[in-house]
């Protein structure tokens, strides 16, 4: 089939839901690796046949494998200062592949230390030389998923060896970021969905700040006890400081709770809002989370609410668009956009402005979209 995009004028929420359905378009993906250079884009992970891989999209969402992996990858990062981008796995976490995004193929790769399992996320200095991997430590009965998590400082250079091994501040750490003078942790406690989250009520989550050169604790965010329940795991920043996380909820009751925080310079904590029927509507889970390029607009993906929702980042809420099993998520290349993809292959456009969310694009009939995605260029 041949691939084809098809764009629609910004159209009010109503408007979208009911014509989205004459938007598909059908696509397939290339088996081979990519013949130009990809300068400009997106980079995500999939599954595609029985495996998974690192995939490139230009700037009309055409995929192309960058570098296949038998394994789950999840988490996926470009260099700033070269082409050299890295695909981290999650679940089992026992490998990262890096690979050149321009000419795609996996250049190496390199696994945790000893004794722990990645969280699936890892990032580049803003330099480009170091790369640091959050890390769980795994007890060796293999019978449970959380431990106490660890930040491996790696030198580019010198084939990702670690440098440095820093505390993450708490147990199962998720997400890390820079921004501003911190550098930011999600330790997300106990995970939703393991074997740990039966019957608790509280994970332990919490968002550590630490010195970015010694990996020396500058402050610390702590939930509420009316919010106990959240795992902190996704982390998403704007150009001038600001900060959000973003959660996953252990209870399933039905309790409109918020997922959404800004982190201030300190680490403190304070919510989003939104009507509880929104909150709802998020099914409890944000599997991702990104800023549009003005950095006016914050947008959460939910696969399990099949939906992408956007607040302004005063954190007054927008609205919400559709997208089923919908989690990858990144700037798009405009500002008030976003990319977002699914599961079943689709990439949608939002648009966000003060009236309201729309999607604007959308294309089908690429691989299976897993939860992460990143703007390049």
């Amino acid at each position: 089939m041949r691939a084809r995009l098809d764009h629609a004028p910004l159209i009010g929420r109503r408007g979208l839901l009911l014509g989205s359905a004459a938007l598909l378009a059908a696509a397939t993906l290339p088996g081979d690796l990519r013949a130009a250079e990809l300068d400009e884009g997106w980079l995500a992970t999939a599954g595609v046949g029985e495996g998974f891989a690192a995939i490139g999209l230009d700037a009309g969402f055409a995929p192309t494998p960058e570098a296949p992996s038998d394994v789950r990858l999840h988490g996926i990062e470009a260099s700033p200062a070269g082409p050299l981008a890295v695909a981290v796995g999650r679940r089992p976490g026992r490998i990262a592949l890096v690979f050149d995004r321009r000419k795609a193929g996996v250049v190496t790769s390199f696994g945790p230390g000893e004794g722990r399992v990645f969280s699936g996320h890892g990032r580049f200095t803003a330099d480009g030389r170091l790369f640091l991997t959050n890390e769980i430590e795994r007890p060796a009965d293999g019978m449970r998923a959380m431990g106490r998590g660890v930040v491996a400082v790696r030198i580019v250079e010198g084939g990702f060896a670690i440098r440095d091994e820093w505390a993450s501040g708490g147990d199962g750490p998720h997400d890390l970021m820079r921004s501003g003078a911190a550098l930011v942790i999600a330790n997300g406690g106990i995970e939703p969905n393991t074997p740990e989250a039966r019957d608790a009520e509280v994970t332990g989550s919490g968002i550590t700040l630490v010195d970015p050169t010694t990996g020396a604790v500058r402050g610390e965010g702590k939930l509420s006890a009316d919010l106990a329940s959240l795992s902190l795991r996704h982390l998403a920043h704007d150009s001038n400081g600001g900060t959000v996380v973003a959660a996953q909820d252990l209870l399933k009751d039905g309790e409109a709770r918020p997922l959404l925080f800004r982190i201030a310079a300190d680490g403190a904590l304070s919510p989003f809002d939104a009507p509880d029927a929104a909150w709802r509507a998020l099914r409890g889970y944000v599997g991702s989370v990104a800023y549009d390029p003005s950095g006016r607009f914050v947008a959460c993906a939910t696969p399990r609410g099949n939906q992408v929702a956007v607040w302004k980042a005063d954190g007054r809420y927008l609205g919400a668009v559709p997208l089923t099993d919908g989690c990858g998520l990144a700037s798009g290349a405009e500002a008030g956009t976003f990319v977002a993809a699914s599961g079943y292959g689709e990439v949608i456009v939002v648009k966000a402005e003060r009236e309201g969310v729309a999607i604007t694009a959308r294309r089908t009939g690429g691989p299976r979209y897993d939860n992460h995605m990143v703007r390049i260029g």
